[in-house]
This record gives structure tokens, C-alpha cells and sequence, in this order.
């Protein structure tokens, strides 16, 4: 199979996995990483489909796709953003050794509302989205990401910073958009959070349109994680709050630096 570009920044002992959202790639973290790369080795993922892992085949459902990026960085803490959430905390619950800690940002164990679950979307959302990507690649791309942005009180700043490095390569292909868009209509992993071993940080703009920061408190509680409301942010806090996500990263530092 076709491999996973992976970009190695920064210094330091902290080894550091960065996961992007749906349709975007590693470079979208670049505002994260400045604050990060004096003090953390960042390991940039571009999952496959994604950035220059345009051509990768690895499939993007999150158990294949996080053995395929274990056996390519170093035992880390791992931060996943939206769907990278999913592959991260993927991960760590089959992959103990490999993850040192887990950091969540703006990402659930459940995107879609249920019955017993109301801290979702609706699947009805996600379903017009892969529909519509037939018609409209590009159009449905833009409209995904006005609604990242939304609510942020930076949400200009939020949307051109999205704009820019969602067009700054390839776009995904079809078969990635759509496999992305499965992962997040059919992942449930909110009974196995009582397995998760390390250390986690959930992180949540308050102003999420995407996911409601009370899916990421619920999910922190299940864990005994530490929750983290960033109070002006919306589903890209990276951007616009950065210096606040940083933060929220430093406790799970040490579980990052070998003993």
C-alpha cells in the first residue's frame, strides 16, 4: 500500500502526533505548532487520502489507520482534532504502548446524535454532505468549512486560515471524503472509554457548532480525564486560541517525556 506522509518538526523529548480534521491536512496545525516546537518533537500526519498522503491506499477506517501510523512515529502523545480525534483515541485504547497520553480536541467518541445521546449532530447532516459531494466537490468543501468556523469569535480569521491550507494542496480525493465521512456517522467508542489506560486532556470551544463541548466533558468524566473549555473558541480553537490549547497540553507533558 501507498504510505502516510508524516512531517517531523521541533525538538525536545516530548514526542508529539498531530491528527487534522476531515478533508484538511497537517499543515492546518502551523498557528499550534510555532507554540509548541521549541519544547515537543511534532509529528505532522497527513492521513491517507489527505495532503500528500493524497495517493496513500491505507484504508481511513480508525483501526487500520492507527497501526499505520504507530509503525511510523515513536511511542507519543497524541492529539486528534475532529476525525483525528477518533484515530487517536483509536489508538489508544488498542495501542497502550504506542500512546503515552491522549489529547481531544474538539473531538467525540460519538459525532451523531442518538436516542442516548443528544451531545451529536444529526446523521441526516453528514448523509447531505456525502450526497451533495457528488454534485458539487468543491462547493461542499467550502460550506463544511464556514460551519468549522462558525460561532468562533474569531471565525474570519478561523475560516480564512481553513480556506487557505484546505486549497493549499490537492484536494482529498472522493473515496477519502467519503470513507471520512463514514468513520464519523459509524464510530461509537463511548463504551470503552472506562478502558482507556493514559492520561487525556478534552478540549472544547464552547462555540462548537460541530461538537457540543458537552460530548467532551461527558467523555472526560467516563475517563477521569481533564476537561477544558476554551470559552471564544469554536471547532478550530487551534487557530484563533492557540495559546489556550497549548496550555491545556502542558499536564499531559509529562506523560509525554520518557521516565
Amino acid at each position: 500500500m501507498s504510505g502516510l506522509f508524516i512531517e517531523t518538526r521541533g525538538r525536545g523529548d516530548v514526542q508529539l502526533v498531530l491528527l487534522h480534521g476531515w478533508a484538511m491536512h497537517g499543515g492546518v496545525f502551523a498557528p499550534l505548532v510555532e507554540l509548541l516546537e521549541e519544547r515537543c518533537t511534532l509529528h505532522l500526519v497527513d492521513l491517507p487520502g489527505h495532503g500528500q498522503s493524497h495517493d496513500s491506499t491505507i484504508p481511513l477506517m480508525p483501526s487500520e489507520c492507527a497501526r499505520a501510523i504507530a509503525g511510523r512515529v515513536p511511542p507519543a502523545i497524541w492529539l486528534g482534532w475532529s476525525l483525528g480525534g477518533v484515530i487517536a483515541l483509536q489508538a489508544a485504547l488498542d495501542l497502550p504502548q504506542q500512546v503515552r497520553a491522549l489529547a481531544m480536541l474538539c473531538a467525540s467518541p460519538c459525532f451523531v446524535r442518538a436516542p442516548d445521546w443528544p451531545y451529536g449532530i444529526s446523521s441526516e447532516i453528514l448523509q447531505q454532505f456525502a450526497a451533495d459531494l457528488r454534485e458539487d466537490h468543491p462547493g461542499t468543501l467550502e460550506r463544511f468549512l464556514a460551519l468549522e468556523a462558525l460561532g468562533s469569535d474569531c471565525a474570519q480569521q478561523d475560516l480564512r486560515r481553513l480556506r487557505s491550507e484546505a486549497f493549499a494542496q490537492a484536494a482529498p480525493g472522493l473515496r477519502a471524503l467519503r470513507e471520512g465521512l463514514e468513520v464519523l456517522e459509524r464510530t461509537d467508542l463511548r463504551g470503552r472509554l472506562p478502558q482507556l489506560s493514559c492520561s487525556s486532556a478534552w478540549m472544547a470551544g464552547r462555540r462548537d457548532r460541530l461538537v457540543p463541548w458537552q460530548a467532551m466533558q461527558w467523555s472526560a468524566r467516563q475517563c477521569g480525564g481533564a476537561f477544558v473549555r476554551i470559552e471564544g473558541g469554536g471547532h478550530a480553537p487551534f487557530i484563533g486560541h492557540a495559546s489556550e490549547v497549548a496550555s491545556a497540553l502542558q499536564p499531559l507533558f509529562a506523560s509525554g517525556t520518557p521516565a
